[in-house]
């Protein structure tokens, strides 16, 4: 093998042991798509094309797409170091889809000075081009929870496969899939947009943000406009707190935005909610405390009875609670 040519094939090497892997256990799959990739570039040659002939169809896996000046501003002055990677189209001549470096190919895009993009081809199908480009992403940056969600309920909408089939292209377990889409559901598109990624905002609390908008009729459009708003704020440099020198990301800013709010709403409900009213207890015609039903359950407070009947009705309560919850099946 010549010198060329191996250098070429560790360029995508390169890429299957960039980062870390996003979940443990995951570094291996994640070569293992990438070193299939590889393995189906055309003799590993690297060619110039034309970025109008390449189509980005793939399904979107990033809520917040990066900014790309900089890097054409690096490609202009030293070079595209690192090729994309695309696939013949199916049914167009001379006509290309993208599996990953939207990137790079944005950057000549937009370059006045440049004009050819610098490309690895490979004969590759829809999984595997799928496989290979959630296994490059994961690798450069791990999506957060909210995209990965996001992107199993496409994946699952798209008809790609079952749960078990996206469960495997994204390394997770089936019941996280199921969990993820649930809370996608819930969260809703837009609302997610209007967030953003929110990386360090894991599983349970985007969790408890979808129960919470389950709990409360709440409008979804009013909420998009607290986290617009929020995301403003930090970008604008109106951050509420203003000794902490450490700029929060504006995503995370929205999510806790919106929290707070549902959270206000949350409370103001169970302000308004009648407070349960308490029933007295009777004992020889004499009150001897009240009994209660709330959302928590019923309570019973005794007081005013005597001793030696208090510790009597403690040692036996559970064989009276028997009694009576087998006569309330029988009558009911």
């Amino acid at each position: 093998m010549t010198d060329s040519k191996k250098k070429r094939m560790s360029m995508l090497d390169s890429l299957a042991t960039a980062g870390k892997p996003a979940v443990p256990g995951s570094m291996m799959s994640s070569n293992r798509a990438l070193r299939s990739a590889r393995d189906a570039v055309d003799a590993h040659h690297v060619w110039e094309l034309n970025p109008t002939e390449i189509e980005d169809g793939r399904f979107a896996d990033r809520l917040d797409p990066e900014d790309v000046d900089d890097l054409r501003v690096s490609i202009e002055q030293n070079g595209q170091t690192v090729p994309i990677l695309v696939r013949r189209h199916p049914t167009e001549s001379n006509r290309y889809l993208l599996v990953y470096g939207r990137r790079r190919l944005e950057a000549v895009r937009s370059s006045d000075k440049v004009d050819k993009v610098r490309a690895l081809i490979a004969n590759l199908d829809d999984s595997s081009a799928l496989r290979a480009q959630v296994s490059e992403n994961t690798g450069r940056r791990d999506l957060s929870y909210i995209e990965r969600a996001l992107f199993a309920r496409e994946l699952l909408d798209s008809g790609f496969g079952t749960q078990a089939q996206v469960a495997e292209v994204l390394n997770v377990t089936r019941s996280a899939v199921s969990m993820s889409v649930s809370i996608a559901n819930a969260i809703g598109p837009d609302l997610a947009h209007a967030i953003g990624p929110a990386h360090g905002i894991g599983r349970p609390r985007w969790e408890a943000l979808s129960k919470e908008l389950f709990k409360e009729s709440v409008d979804h459009f009013g909420l998009c406009e607290i986290a617009l708003e929020a995301r403003n704020k930090v970008t604008t440099g109106e951050q509420s707190d203003d000794h902490d020198e450490t700029r929060i990301d504006p995503s995370v800013a929205a999510f806790e935005a919106v929290a707070r709010h549902l959270k206000k709403l949350t409370s103001r409900t169970r302000e308004s909610m009648p407070r349960p009213k308490a029933t007295p207890v009777m004992i020889d015609g004499v009150p001897a405390g009240t009994i209660k039903k709330s959302n928590r359950g019923v309570r019973l407070d005794l007081r005013d009875v005597d001793d030696a009947f208090a510790d009597w009705f403690e040692s036996q309560a559970q064989d009276v609670l028997k009694e009576l919850h087998a006569r309330w099946k029988r009558e009911t």
